[in-house]
């Protein structure tokens, strides 16, 4: 590898790290939290071609409800510049969006007695990433901190194809089947994996932005009073 690459990639991670400076991850609490993720979500897979329009200029599933999943807003100067959601997947609790359609794939691995991270619903608004270009890669943070936190053996990622290789460069995740339609989406997805105990050190090494202490990751997941499925004001209008 030639030195200039090196230095490039350096100079990469340096400014990843210095990410952590202006963001701030919260979990979502409020219905009124939850609203504006719904609709950044909404205006980001419309711009990409995922969805269809609907009245309510929200996009939201059931699976945002189920008890094991998590949903951060992802904010800088308190503005809302991304989000993502993950289910944690266990031999206790099988239910999430990777096991449902990729059930050939992840019960096996929940049979091991295997516990996996789902993350989906990536968004960054547009805008912000022209700000922030690195935005996806703070963002996805979420999840690394998720896999270390619960003990996961894996993490997925179900993406369409022009989003595998992101993934599969940055996580050396390894794509385990061919797409297939997707509840909600417009375009099939494919289930990539990554194997923790393989790639923890090598992402670590390489993005040193993933790396995360023992007490950032108990003040994310370790909320106090965090609440269960909160209220449903809103899911009449959004599925209209």
């Amino acid at each position: 590898m030639s030195v200039g690459l090196v230095s490039s990639k350096n100079s990469f991670a340096k400014k990843l790290s210095s990410y952590l400076q202006e963001v701030d991850y919260r979990v979502v609490k409020t219905d009124k939290e939850r609203d504006d993720i719904f609709k950044l979500r909404y205006k980001c897979y419309l711009k990409e071609g995922a969805i269809t329009p609907n009245a309510a200029e929200r996009f939201s599933d059931d699976y945002d409800n189920m008890e094991n999943c998590w949903i951060f807003g992802i904010y800088i100067d308190e503005r809302l510049v991304s989000s993502i959601r993950f289910h944690v997947i266990s031999p206790d609790d099988r239910k999430g969006p990777a096991s449902d359609v990729f059930p050939d794939v992840v019960l096996p691995m929940l049979e091991q007695g295997k516990t996996v991270v789902d993350p989906t619903r990536l968004v960054v608004d547009h805008d912000a990433s022209r700000d922030y270009p690195e935005l996806h890669f703070a963002t996805m943070r979420v999840a690394c901190m998720a896999t270390e936190y619960f003990g996961a053996d894996f993490c997925l990622a179900t993406v369409r194809q022009e989003h595998q290789a992101f993934y599969r460069r940055i996580f050396n995740f390894k794509r385990v089947c061919e797409p297939r339609p997707y509840p909600t989406l417009l375009k099939p997805i494919s289930l990539l994996a990554g194997d923790m105990d393989t790639i923890r050190n090598e992402v670590a090494s390489r993005y040193p932005l993933f790396v995360s202490s023992f007490t950032e990751r108990r003040m994310l997941f370790e909320q106090v009073n965090m609440p269960g499925p909160l209220t449903r004001f809103y899911e009449d209008v959004v599925n209209a």
